[in-house]
């Protein structure tokens, strides 16, 4: 079988590719175990200095391929998307991965995207990203750091428009909001992205990985350990719901949701 994702190193930089183009980049179970193992070599590699993940082909992610991560879910929780490495992507249910990760995006970059974005250190995105938080009409809600982090990092009222109305959004305002730190022209966001951890692979290792600890323990440790116990006694309840079976029924089925609020 081919390999989910891609791992090149160039100079200090390790380029984290998602490489299932075909499926627009959806993470099936193998993904999430491929990403977080890359996530293990860049903290494990002393050549590694900063990590890009990227996404291959048109679109960055549609989002997680819910028919076959949704039982993963349902036995072990939230945790599932982990991967089975040291250090969580989404570095929420695991400990982070302690040197910096620039984001490229383009295209398609549905729900855990988002998720990836607030979770990495920098984000460049391609003029054409199109983003859109939508497990509120799938009768569940997100589970990778949306709802721990968008309203600290992003503002309550931006982060609510988006999380509870699914509605899509591009780069402009993914920018003005702060999800994103600078838009390119399609094509370009890998490049660019990797030009940003160039920079940050000169600088002192020590001094880099001591900046971004120290910034994290400022800004989240404590609310996001709160608030991703809440989320993990809260989920099963939710993924248990008759509006959960529903929103993924119709996911199947590629139609609307018919909600009833059980």
């Amino acid at each position: 079988m081919s390999a989910r994702v891609t791992v090149d190193r160039d100079g200090h930089v390790l380029l984290i590719g998602v490489n299932r183009p075909e499926k627009r980049n959806a993470w099936d179970r193998r993904t999430i175990e491929e990403v977080g193992l890359a996530y293990d070599r860049l903290a494990e590699d002393p050549e590694a200095r900063v990590g890009v993940l990227y996404g291959h082909g048109d679109h960055f992610s549609a989002g997680l391929d819910l028919a076959d991560v949704w039982p993963s879910v349902q036995d072990e929780g939230p945790g599932a998307l982990s991967g089975g490495g040291a250090y969580d992507p989404f570095a929420l249910w695991k400990p982070p991965v302690p040197k910096p990760v620039v984001l490229a995006v383009q295209g398609i970059s549905f729900t855990l995207s988002i998720e990836l974005a607030l979770a990495c250190d920098i984000v460049v995105g391609a003029d054409d990203v199109r983003f859109r938080q939508l497990e509120i009409g799938r009768g569940i809600i997100p589970f990778g750091g949306a709802t721990v982090r968008a309203t600290t990092q992003l503002g309550w009222g931006n982060a609510m428009r988006f999380l509870l109305t699914g509605e899509e959004f591009g780069a402009e305002e993914a920018h003005r909001i702060g999800l994103v730190q600078e838009v390119v022209t399609p094509g370009a966001q890998v490049e660019r992205a990797t030009e940003i951890a160039r920079l940050i692979g000169e600088q002192a290792p020590l001094g880099v990985q001591g900046t971004l600890a120290n910034a994290r323990v400022a800004q989240r440790l404590e609310n996001e350990r709160a608030a991703a116990d809440h989320l993990r006694e809260l989920l099963p309840g939710v993924l248990a719901s008759e509006d959960a079976a529903e929103g993924l029924q119709s996911f199947v089925e590629r139609r609307p949701a018919r909600f009833t609020g059980r």
